[in-house]
């Protein structure tokens, strides 16, 4: 059966809009729908300050398409319009870079991380931490973090990275690696390896399909072992991909740990954008650098005609990083590739070493290490100089 658009609308005109006040395509809230590859792309368009409730019209949408005999998947999103989305009200904006206060601590000794002021205690060998982070789940947040990871590892870097998603550990799929670590003296673990990156994730510990019901403390235990009980060795970069949203695992981290900076990913909608605040806004209050934000999902390219669709909406994390004086890293495009090398262990920075979507990765990841340079630089700058008469 060949999947039309036509096809798609019919069975959306099933779904009823909020409460029940005719279908959703009457109503005009489906956008250009887009099919590919026996996969079906729209989004949704809410009212803003009905967001939270809207999930249940969302998956309702999803379910119908997916019940279209020969669909092979459905990508649907939840988009706020932005009058009363509360995007309005721009936060303060940050100065790019920020001195430290005059209270900083001494420079950092070689090797070790920049960023130990206000009591957290660095890593050894390690020279600077990258938190990847999102307001909410469903962003691409564990792709964008590996693939930046190589992208760095590509321009030089000697680079790790630490999977931080105790709950949702998916480093061991998207970077092909299997096993259990080994151990040091019975007491240090050994990273797992693979593509010149050195890897830690719960994802080694247990098995796939082990549910973690652990509390806060256990949670904090664990990444806190993960972290400062691994034999690391010397790297220029630890890149640490966070849980989703700011609960109190991300927070605690972020308190703890000499986080360098922070990179915020988001889809270019304005409900991906409210949530991405939320990250931003954490990690200001707890005084860790924002490196920037990257547009993920950022668009599409019809494989066959090359036509560009916006799916998504598009360019809604560059105005929010311009709103709120924050580095704009760069757009990754919707793409297939990305997604099928993802799943398949072989991301795309280095299955496709010399596409364009990993030169994309490859620009986001020099920027990153630019303003990680920055900060430092800011830092070091704001340490007064003692002179002895």
């Amino acid at each position: 059966m060949s999947i039309t658009k036509e096809i798609v609308v019919e069975r959306l005109k099933t779904v009823n809009g909020p409460d029940f006040t005719g279908n959703i395509v009457d109503l005009g809230m489906v956008s250009e729908i887009f099919i590919a590859d026996s996969k079906v792309f729209f989004s949704i368009t809410v009212p803003a300050a009905r967001a939270p409730e809207m999930e249940p019209l969302r998956a309702a949408a999803e379910r119908v398409v997916k019940a279209i005999p020969g669909v092979a998947g459905a990508v649907v999103a939840l988009t706020a319009e932005k009058k009363g989305g509360g995007m309005e009200a721009p936060v303060p904006p940050r100065p790019a870079p920020r001195p430290a206060p005059p209270t900083a601590a001494p420079r950092a000794a070689p090797h070790a991380p920049a960023s130990q002021s206000h009591g957290k205690r660095g890593v050894p060998g390690i020279e600077a931490i990258i938190a990847v982070a999102s307001g909410k789940g469903g962003v691409g947040k564990s792709t964008t973090a590996v693939n930046l990871a190589l992208g760095l590892a590509a321009n030089g870097l000697r680079v790790g990275v630490l999977d931080a998603d105790i709950y949702g550990p998916s480093m061991p799929r998207l970077l092909n690696i299997h096993g259990r670590p080994q151990t040091v003296d019975g007491k240090i673990l050994k990273p797992m390896e693979n593509y010149g990156l050195k890897v830690m994730s719960m994802g080694f510990l247990v098995d796939e399909e082990t549910p973690m019901i652990w509390r806060g403390p256990m949670v904090m235990s664990a990444l806190t072992q993960m972290l400062r009980e691994v034999e690391w060795g010397r790297l220029d970069v630890l890149v640490v991909d966070m849980p989703p949203g700011t609960g109190d695992a991300q927070l605690t981290m972020a308190q703890q740990v000499p986080l360098a900076g922070a990179v915020i990913v988001s889809t270019p909608q304005d409900l991906a954008l409210i949530d991405a605040r939320k990250g931003l806004n954490m990690f200001k209050k707890v005084d860790v650098p924002l490196l920037g934000i990257v547009e993920n999902m950022s668009y599409f390219l019809a494989p066959d005609t090359g036509k560009r669709y916006d799916i998504f909406g598009h360019g809604g994390a560059r105005r929010e990083a311009e709103r709120l004086g924050v580095t704009f890293l760069g757009e990754v495009p919707l793409e297939m590739g990305i997604r099928e090398s993802s799943d398949a262990g072989t991301p795309v920075v280095v299955s496709k070493s010399d596409g364009a979507e990993a030169k994309i990765y490859r620009d986001i990841a020099s920027k990153v290490w630019d303003r990680v340079n920055e900060e430092r630089g800011a830092a070091e700058a704001a340490v007064p100089n003692i002179v002895f008469e």
